[in-house]
């Protein structure tokens, strides 16, 4: 299974808009930094067509050592949760993606 990379991304941009290596690299990485600015502020952010990342709190709780069955207490925390649309659900499954009107 192959992962895409930052470097894959920024090429990518490069051959589809025409912008230079340097500015699709640039674009790619402002784009990033915009999504998690807005994580780390608490908003979600939603990719029309492709999903949404949220964040939400996860209170303390107590987690047990499966191997010894010692308590644990989990502190509380902020997780990073991801929904895909239906069109990305329908495209992974080679489906016809639903219409938006996004």
């Amino acid at each position: 299974m192959n992962t895409i990379t930052r470097a894959q991304l920024a090429e990518a941009i490069y051959m589809q808009v025409g912008l230079s290596r340097n500015e699709s690299a640039a674009l790619l990485e402002d784009v990033l930094n915009r999504i998690s600015a807005t994580l780390q502020a608490g908003e979600a952010v939603k990719l029309s067509a492709f999903g949404t990342f949220a964040v939400r709190q996860k209170a303390q709780r107590i987690g047990r050592n499966p191997k010894t069955g010692v308590e644990v207490p989990i502190t509380p925390r902020r997780v990073l949760s991801f929904r895909a649309s239906q069109v990305l659900k329908a495209r992974i499954n080679g489906e016809t993606p639903p219409r938006t009107d996004d």
